[in-house]
Parts: structure tokens; sequence; C-alpha cells
């Protein structure tokens, strides 16, 4: 048998016996020592045995002893593996010494972050100690699992072994807020929102809380989410095994509601949603001229960032005013709204009548104390925004009726699918939501249950740059939520092109695929070097993730979606009744 060199080592240390309570250890390599791999307390080298192999993510161990024989258990996570070649000094040299010509070794080096030392004296493992691959118990001590109180399932790592969360950082106890970045298309951070949600609904963590916490999801692209509901057929075994491994059932989600916005057209249209690959259980939305008059809905036709450097904003503020003290006056519960003695039906009455009370060219007063050039920026923007937001402001409703609005209080998940909307309409709902539940939470007063939402392209609704009332709502949420209960799922492309305050406000920040150049920005700082480098190869499913617990970004893995995603992929209804009877 050829020797490796290990032998007398592992005699000397016992590595062959080395054990962590009741579970041995395989043994990976030593402790460097060289002047250039020189160990510390916060990193060091690991020679790796020619036998074994140590990769990235994996997590070790090594036990090193104190002058006075004490022994301080050092875990960490492999973030860098190199091979080189001893002996050889030109890059000629490596055919010379393949043909045999010169001799040479080759030698295999992995470096590792330190995650955690006990004790907590911080001395530099020593060169030659042993080092294994942590599993079960060690594994647990390396990546804090062992002192989360409450764990969530995050995704799992490469190995298949289950990655968990600390979840008093996610409900507001000691932190919350979840941040995801990555290439659109590429990085799926949707289906981790999804699957993240999921998890916390579906898992152990909000244990009697979970049948009464509440989530909104907006679905900005696509109709993927329309079908939540829906048993995923193309399912494989592989994937239900990857679901038992995170202690999650496959199937979707159980509690589900869907709204889209109504279609345009008259008093019957108010009713039918807009949408395409599914209108059956899709309830149409939109508010009445009256909720939009008293609520205030006004500045949310204004929220493109830049409100603050037109004097725009203080037009909206005034014709605000003046439109809560019409619906006020206005007689009766009817939708409409009666403005200078004239009955308003429909949201184009609406801008017309704005525009008579505000327009100084035809004796409006509304906005006397601005200037007229800011008035009539004001009144071209509310037109153009009339044709895309009309159809979700109606005033053909027959009395009070409650069927129109968006209830997220009966569900677990509540999906307002927004991908039909333009931009500005898109902007429009998402504000209106935000706010409504926001201050019906700051009205409770109460922290529970948690209210979860999970917002796409936030840097559309949070930009770096300006001001608008959504962005306002967001920071409220990122800032104030984690008292209130309400939880943010947010997801961009660029989290450099989101206000800061959101992003430095999430405990959890993931990270997809990025382009090289947006991984270098001071917003990724938790990640290592090595960690940026691989964020630009990053396929789909696999994400780096970074939580409080632990002081390096973690490799996680998720399965494909238990839930359809598309009608091809769904589940006929009667089929899923069967399948619920089943889980019965």
């Amino acid at each position: 048998m050829t020797s490796t060199g290990f032998e007398p080592l592992a005699s000397a240390f016992h590595i062959d016996t080395l054990s962590l309570g009741d579970a041995p250890h395989d043994i990976a390599g030593l402790v460097l020592g060289t002047e250039r791999s020189a160990s510390t307390p916060l990193e060091f080298w690991v020679y790796v045995d020619p036998q074994h192999y140590l990769q990235l993510d994996d997590v070790v161990h090594v036990r090193s002893p104190l002058p006075d024989g004490q022994l301080i258990d050092v875990y960490g996570v492999v973030d860098e593996v190199r091979a080189t070649q001893e002996g050889v000094r030109f890059a000629s040299d490596v055919a010379l010494t393949r043909a045999g010509v010169l001799p040479a070794e080759t030698s295999v080096a992995a470096h590792v972050s330190v995650t955690r030392v006990e004790p907590e004296i911080f001395v530099p493992p020593l060169p030659g100690q042993a080092v294994s691959r942590a599993t079960g118990i060690a594994r647990d001590q390396a990546l804090f699992f062992d002192q989360m109180r409450t764990r969530i399932p995050l995704g799992t790592s490469r190995a298949g072994e289950c990655v968990y969360g600390n979840f008093d950082f996610l409900n507001g106890t000691r932190g919350a807020h979840v941040n995801i970045s990555g290439i659109s298309g590429v990085a799926t951070k949707t289906s981790y929102a999804m699957f993240l949600l999921y998890g916390l609904l579906e898992g152990s963590a909000l244990g009697n809380e979970a049948a009464s916490a509440r989530s909104i999801v907006f679905n900005v692209k696509g109709e993927d989410l329309l079908f939540l509901d829906r048993f995923n057929t193309t399912l494989s075994d592989g994937d239900r095994d990857r679901y038992a491994a995170l202690g999650l059932p496959a199937r979707p989600f159980g509690s589900v509601a869907f709204f889209a916005p109504a279609r345009r057209g008259g008093k019957g249209a108010a009713t039918v949603p807009d949408t395409g690959a599914r209108m059956e259980g899709v309830t149409g939305f939109y508010w009445t001229l009256r909720e939009f008059c008293s609520e205030g809905y006004l500045r949310f036709l204004f929220a493109d960032a830049d409100d603050d450097r037109s004097q725009v904003g203080y037009v909206v503020d005034l014709v605000t005013t003046q439109l809560r003290g019409a619906a006020r006056a206005s007689r009766g519960d009817r939708p409409s709204v009666e403005i200078g003695g004239r009955v308003v039906t429909t949201f184009e009455e609406l801008v017309d009548a704005i525009a008579e009370q505000t327009d100084p060219d035809l004796g409006g007063m509304w906005a006397s104390r601005a200037a007229a050039g800011t008035v009539h920026a004001f009144l071209r923007r509310l037109e153009a925004a009339a044709p895309h937001v009309g159809h979700l402001v109606r005033g053909d409703a027959q009395g009070d009726d409650a069927a129109h609005r968006v209830d997220w209080s009966r569900t677990q998940v509540t999906v307002l699918d927004l991908n039909r909307l333009h931009d500005r309409a898109q902007r429009f709902v998402v504000g209106v939501v935000l706010k409504r539940m926001f201050e019906e939470r700051l009205a409770s007063g109460h922290s529970r249950p948690l209210t979860f939402v999970v917002l796409d392209e936030l840097n559309k609704y949070a930009p770096r740059e300006g001001s608008s009332p959504i962005k306002d709502v967001l920071l409220d949420i990122a800032e104030r939520g984690r008292s209130l209960g309400v939880v943010l799922i947010g997801a961009q492309q660029t989290a450099s092109e989101v206000e800061p305050r959101v992003v430095a406000n999430c405990s959890f920040r993931v990270v997809g695929r990025l382009d090289a150049a947006e991984a270098q920005r001071s917003e990724y700082g938790f990640l290592t070097q090595a960690a940026r480098a691989r964020a630009s190869l990053l396929k789909p499913g696999s994400l780096i993730l970074q939580q409080p617990d632990i002081p390096v970004p973690l490799l996680i893995q998720f399965p494909r979606p238990a839930w359809a995603t598309r009608p091809s992929e769904a589940e006929e209804p009667q089929q899923d009744a069967l399948f619920a009877r089943f889980r019965a």
C-alpha cells in the first residue's frame, strides 16, 4: 500500500479516534503551518489527505490543545480550495513532471473561515492538528443550529443536509425581513420567496400561530402564482425526498385566495377578474370612488419617486384634502361622490371634476397657493394615469359591497395578480394595499398574528433615489414592521438600486446569480471574495444566504415547487379534492 505520510501523524495525535460526543469523525487533513498559510484565530489552511478531499462549503472541525492541556474546538466552513505542485518553478514544469522527468508532489490545501470557537479562547489551531468533516452534533454546533430556539428550514447544503435559520430573526423577536437579489429568470427569486413562505406556514416554527398567520403576495410577472393551491404533477420522487429532508410535506399551499383587477367595462365587468390562465376561484377587485377620495389614495398615482423635486406633491396634498371633504359631504352610502354640486360616477369624470376645481385657467381654487405651472404638471400626470387606473376606481357598484375589496383576513395566503396592469397601475395597487394593511396593524397595536409581505421588483417601489408614498410605506414596514408583526420578503435584481435603509433592516440576505460588476457593490459586503465570484456562476435552485447567527455566508439549495407554476403542471381540481381527502 502506498504511504500517504499520514500514518505517523495519525498515531501521534490519535486522529483515527477523534470524536465529538459519540459521533466519530472522518479525518480529512491537517492544519497547515507554513509561512504563506499560517493559522490564525479566525482562519486557517488545511493540508488535505491525498486519500480524501475537501470541497467548497464543507463544514469542518479541529480540536486543538492549549499549553495547560485544555482542548479548544474550532469549527469552520471551507471557502477556498487550491491544488499545487511542490518542487517545480516554471509553468512548463508540469509537463516534465507528468512525463516523470522532474520529481514533484501534488498537494491540495483548503482555506477555512472560522465560524465558532468553544470555549471562546481565540487562539489559532496548532499546525499538524487533525481536521475532520463536521457531521451530526458537530455540524449543528459549527453552524449554531444548537443555539437556535426555533428553527426554520432555509434549504439544504449540496450534501443534502438541512440548513436552518433562526426564527427569532424573522418573527420580530430579534429582527425581521428577508432580501433576495439576483438576475431575472436565473436567480429564482420568486421561487425561493415562495418556498421560504411555504416553510414558514407548513413547518413547525409558527406552531399554533400558523393558522392565524397571513401573507400578501404581489404577483407582478406572469401568472406563475395563480396555481399555488394545485399539486405540481411534474414533481419527482427525488423532489419529495428533499422536502422530507427539510421536514416539510410535498404539497401545495392549503389556504389560498386569489385576486385580480376587475376587467374594464360597465357594471357587469366589475366582478370579472382580468386574468388569462385561470379565472375559476379568482375574485376581481377594485375600489369605489368614495374610498379613493376618503382614504387619500390619490397620492399613489404619483408614486414615481420625484415628487420631492417637482413640488407636484404639494398639489397632491391640497387636492387630497379637498377630495376627503367631498367624500364626507356626499350623501348616502353610494360609491360615487359629489364635487361642485355634480355627482361623479366614473374615474374619468373624477379627473374632469378635479381639473375644473384645480386648474387656475378654469377658475379652480383647490390649489390656488401653488404655481400655475406646477398645477398643470399635476393635471397632466393625473390625466396620463386615468387610462391605466380608471377601471380600478369605480362608481357603478351597488351600495357598499365589500366583495370587491382585497381581503387578506380569511386565508393564510392572498395572491394579488397584477401582471396585466400597467406599471403605474401596479404601483397604485401595491401602495394602496400596503397602506391599508399597515394602518390596520398600527390600529391593532399587536405584533400577532404575523403578516408576511412578498414583493418582487423592490427597486421599483423603494428606489435608492428620491421619495414617494410607496417608498414611505415600505420604509415604515422595514423600520417599524418588526414591532407590529409585519415581515417583508422583498426581491430585486440589484440591491444597489434599492433604498439602503430597507435592505439594512433585513436580517436574512439571499443572493442568486449576480452580474459580476453588481457583486462587487458594497451592498454585498457580507459576501466573501470567493462567494462574490461564485455568485456569477450559480444555477437556478442554488443561492448564497447570510443570516445573523452564522458569520460566513452559506450556499443553499431548495427543491422545486410542490405547487404548480403553470397550467400544464396543475392537477385538475377534482383530483385535488381526492388528494385532500387522502391527506385528511
